[in-house]
């Protein structure tokens, strides 16, 4: 059988959702659920008292997600993770930050928010191992990759993701586009693993749970976030890490 069921919709914080939580915990008592998306305190535990072993916490944030412009809903997502979490860590029940992270150096902060552990997309959809065909483009190797929002994919099947199956014409609320081609899985993965190392160490926590205790958050500006990035240079070799 399965370790776990995902219960997965653009808004987790529904009475169809919850229900289903309810259902699949009432017939599985031992199951691991995990049930989302939400982006608030109050989504977070209606999952959790119907019976979510787990919380996905993002509406809006994912590269290809168009969510917060054609719908007008969303949190950011350091605040929607900090909401959630702090509502779930009364009841022991982990959140999983799903969507947002750019770059490694995002999976600490989203880690240091509250979330045990995150989702990425964008940052593996151009794996070799990764759906999607290799196209080029201006002699750069690229993969396609759209949001399952997208026009393309709701026609092929999402379209109850988004509450709109069978509707006659559909609303989406992502894109279709591509990433550049990273090669294997493996050498992102090492990247991400060792930014995530890497902020551990900065903030001198051992392990986890002791990063999601001893971190700090500073408001920057516009302009600390330009001095966080390379900048008053032209790149002339890529990293492997890192792109605008």
């Amino acid at each position: 059988g399965v370790d776990a069921i995902v219960v997965d919709t653009a808004h987790g914080h529904s009475l169809g959702v919850i229900q289903m939580v309810r259902e699949l915990r009432s017939k599985f008592k031992d199951l691991d659920i995990i049930a989302g998306n939400v982006a608030t305190a109050e989504g977070t535990l209606a999952l959790i008292e119907a019976g979510a072993s787990a919380v996905k916490v993002g509406v809006g944030p994912g590269s290809i997600c168009t969510t917060r412009i054609i719908a007008g809903i969303g949190v950011p997502q350091i605040t929607a993770i900090n909401d959630a979490s702090r509502a779930a860590e009364k009841k022991g029940i982990p959140v999983i930050a799903d969507g947002g992270i750019k770059y490694s150096g995002d999976i600490p902060k989203a880690i240091a928010a509250g979330a045990s552990t995150v989702m990425v997309g964008s940052l593996l959809a151009g794996t070799e191992e990764s759906p999607g065909e290799i196209e080029i483009f201006q002699g750069r190797s690229f993969k396609v990759y759209r949001g399952m929002g997208s026009l393309g994919a709701m026609k092929d099947g999402s379209q109850d993701r988004y509450f709109q199956e069978g509707a006659p014409k559909l609303v989406p609320e992502g894109i279709e586009g591509r990433v550049p081609y990273r090669g294997p899985i493996s050498d992102t993965i090492y990247q991400l693993v060792g930014g995530l190392r890497a902020g551990m160490g900065y903030c001198g926590t051992p392990t986890i749970e002791s990063l999601r205790k001893k971190a700090q958050f500073i408001r920057i500006t516009g302009a600390g976030l330009k001095e966080s990035h390379p900048h008053d240079v032209q790149i002339t070799k890529a990293a492997p890490n890192y792109q605008l």
